[in-house]
């Protein structure tokens, strides 16, 4: 478990006050630290019993990296001109729609896009992110878009190692297990020959999932792993959740998934159990306490961990949200998942704020006092303070959302409401899962 020690105490209330005061003079808190790659380095550090399982990982991460590579040059002919890359594309999934009529899975036109889907899979058997799923690979074509013009600068936490080959394989943005429940919706309307090259990207898919989760259980956010922030167990983009969720189908044989192998399905058996226990692992705990989750967490140490320059360590609402919205479909929750699910509801029960709304004016979004507005959640939390933290492309974190740039108030959600869902959520499962008496709420 994350233990930190809070210093607020009885300024808390004080603090609070100040954060939201509109007439607070800002303040700069600190400067954003980089997340730690996983290393060679960093695994000989570990207890002696853990080293062997994290190094073999690393290894077979290693090579599937050099055979994804080799697998794409080995198929352009020689002397062929190497095809531009795909073009990146926002929204929509990727043109990967999982909310049609059952019937629409059948058309040629949703077939269409299966098969694009199936050119795009990596050999280590995962997919890339925000593409145009109408369009199929060409021969030699990149599995990932464009990232020649993102600039190689070390104080940018989001700069690729290789602008040539980055997100080979990504859980990130809905990626990977979005292509997978498309193929399972297409293969569902033809279960003889025609639909089997779509049933065997599925299976390639599982085994992916299967390969790139870590020793703890957690899942990066890119496999094979490049380093960074990438290489932390991701909950952003609920990408640990979605991972387990569509393990969790595999095994009970729902939505679609009932072909995938036995010896898969057992498999699949222990790694969800894994990723529920990363889950509870990392859930942060104050003087003691458990609170709730931050966005992700460091793969050997399970410490809360940056992200981008203004993704900050911190305990994350949204995030927690997710985990919640997971942890309450268990069956039969365990009393460690109980204790978590409580702890974490009370957590942002605390955080709710009212009578403030988060909305464009004319000098951007800004968080602004309206009456009756609310219940919102600042995206982030300080894991000592407990107070809204916000961060700026120049890597310093205030507690100020008004007074970050205006790019990064406008290009980020940093007030939200969706922890709603998960306080709503939480009356049935209660009901169906009654705190017992003398039960440790926390």
């Amino acid at each position: 478990m994350t233990t930190l020690r809070a210093r607020a105490g009885a300024l808390l209330p004080i603090l609070l006050g100040l954060a939201f005061a509109p007439t607070a003079q800002a303040e700069e808190l600190r400067q954003n630290v980089p997340a730690q790659s996983l290393t060679v380095a960093r695994i000989a550090r570990l207890p002696e019993p853990q080293r062997d399982a994290w190094a073999a990982y690393l290894d077979r991460s290693h090579a599937q990296a050099l055979l994804d590579r080799a697998t794409l040059t080995a198929e352009l002919p020689a002397g062929s001109t190497v095809p531009p890359p795909p073009l990146a594309v926002g929204g929509s999934q990727g043109n990967m729609p999982l909310d049609r009529e059952d019937a629409w899975y059948g058309t040629p036109e949703a077939r269409a896009v299966a098969d694009a889907i199936v050119s795009f899979q990596t050999p280590a058997g995962g997919w890339s992110k925000n593409q145009d799923r109408r369009i199929a690979r060409l021969p030699g074509q990149r599995y990932s878009n464009d990232a020649e013009t993102m600039e190689l600068n070390p104080q940018n936490f989001d700069a690729p190692v290789d602008r040539f080959w980055t997100f080979v394989g990504t859980l990130d943005n809905g990626a990977t297990t979005t292509e997978m429940r498309f193929l399972a919706k297409v293969a569902g309307h033809y279960p003889g020959a025609e639909g089997d090259a779509w049933r065997a990207s599925i299976i390639k898919g599982v085994r992916y999932l299967l390969n790139a989760q870590y020793p703890n259980g957690g899942w990066p956010q890119i496999w094979p792993v490049e380093g960074g922030f990438h290489d932390a167990v991701t909950f952003n983009d609920n990408a640990v959740a979605e991972a387990a969720m569509l393990l969790e189908d595999v095994v009970e044989n729902e939505n679609g998934f009932d072909f995938v192998p036995g010896d898969l399905k057992a498999l699949a058996v222990d790694a969800v159990r894994h990723g529920v226990e990363v889950i509870l692992a990392a859930q942060v705990r104050v003087d003691g306490e458990l609170t709730a989750w931050p966005q992700q967490v460091d793969p050997l140490t399970l410490a809360p961990s940056s992200a981008r320059n203004y993704e900050p360590q911190s305990i994350a609402s949204g995030e927690t949200t997710d985990i919640l919205l997971f942890l309450m479909r268990q069956p039969d929750p365990s009393p460690a998942v109980q204790t978590a699910v409580r702890a974490a509801i009370a957590w942002l029960e605390s955080k709710r704020l009212y009578d403030h709304s988060f909305e464009m004016t004319d000098d951007g979004r800004k968080l602004i006092e309206r009456a009756g507005a609310g219940p919102l959640w600042s995206r982030n939390y300080d894991l000592v303070t407990g107070l809204p933290i916000f961060g700026d492309k120049n890597q310093m974190i205030y507690d100020d959302v008004n007074e970050i740039s205006i790019g990064r108030r406008n290009g980020y959600s940093w007030w939200i409401n969706s922890p709603q869902k998960a306080l709503d959520a939480y009356v049935a499962w209660n009901a169906a899962n009654p705190a017992q008496a003398g039960a440790p709420t926390t």
